[in-house]
């Protein structure tokens, strides 16, 4: 894996009258990786990523892309650079042979380069039987697809993906983490935002949550699962109105309040596995009736709910 720092960012700041959108972000991204920004709604990673991107101007602290500042060669850092946003930038009225002919032109590709590598990209996407169908008719899949292709009409080696599979159904989601595998496979580096925890997990080499504008965790996947303990208990009960008498056993046996949910789910990180069958026996002993429970490892739920008190986002 190589050492290169495609991005590196300091004490990343940006404000909007009293509102702090982002507060001293620092991050630091090695080339030819995916790097997952992971947080709820208006944590503050769009803001992040436009500012990285030349789009915002930083507020505080500096950034650099592949070591060009993000505000003094900001013109630089976008020749490296593509963006999707969490909405298609296509035009609806073009076709999608028209569309990424245009983006080739506007981004200085001859008439005939901007042709060939539109073509090329039409068929990486699986969008060749389409080309001459205006965006207009294309369902949400084909159209984030478009989007995606349009970014990659210079082959840029840092690829902005912010929110890049928000409303997709599962199947076209996995097709679109297909095509982001290949782009890192091939060399290019990914900064990719996200609120679906499962797509943090299967794609991103680094994870960074963020929550209200600030990083409260970074690591890999299995790292950041394991700073909440090596298991979890994960209790069902059969009424949950009794989740509050069963919060207060399990705090008493292992000093901490366990995640709950309105359907009477219990969640509690285990320092040790023997500590399970204490709260189950103790929780039976107390009247509280459960359907089930079991003892496995956390996953990247349970870190989001310990990091941010979010629950998962709906998939």
């Amino acid at each position: 894996m190589s050492t290169e720092i495609a991005i590196r960012a300091t004490g990343l700041g940006k404000s909007y009258g009293d509102f702090t959108a982002v507060d001293g972000v620092d991050l630091t991204i090695t080339a030819g990786t995916v790097f997952a920004l992971l947080g709820p709604n208006g944590a503050g990673k769009t803001t992040t990523v436009r500012m990285l991107a030349t789009l915002v101007r930083p507020d505080r602290g500096a950034a650099e892309v592949f070591g060009y500042d993000v505000v003094r060669a900001a013109t630089a850092v976008r020749s490296m650079i593509g963006l999707t946003g969490q909405y298609a930038s296509v035009d609806e009225t073009l076709t999608a042979g028209e569309n990424l002919r245009l983006f080739g032109r506007l981004l200085g590709l001859s008439r005939r380069g901007a042709a060939r590598r539109g073509a090329e990209l039409l068929d990486e996407f699986e969008l060749t039987q389409v080309t001459d169908k205006p965006v207009a008719q294309f369902s949400g899949g084909m159209r984030r697809r478009l989007d995606l292709a349009a970014t990659l009409i210079t082959d840029p080696p840092l690829i902005f993906l912010d929110e890049p599979t928000t409303g997709l159904d599962p199947h076209t989601r996995d097709r679109m983490w297909g095509i982001i595998r290949r782009l890192v496979a091939r060399g290019a580096t990914v900064l990719l935002t996200t609120q679906y925890l499962e797509e943090a997990d299967a794609l991103a080499d680094r994870i960074a949550v963020i929550d209200r504008g600030a990083i409260v965790a970074e690591g890999t996947a299995a790292e950041l699962k394991s700073s909440i303990g090596d298991q979890v208990l994960r209790l069902e009960l059969a009424d949950s109105a009794q989740a509050p008498h069963a919060e207060v056993i399990i705090a008493e046996l292992t000093g901490d309040v366990p995640e709950g949910s309105s359907a009477g789910t219990l969640t509690v990180a285990l320092a040790e596995t023997g500590t399970a069958a204490d709260i189950v026996t103790a929780c039976r002993a107390a009247g509280i009736e459960l359907r089930g429970f079991a003892v496995d490892r956390p996953d990247l739920n349970e870190v989001f709910l310990a990091l941010t008190g979010t629950a998962r986002a709906a998939a």
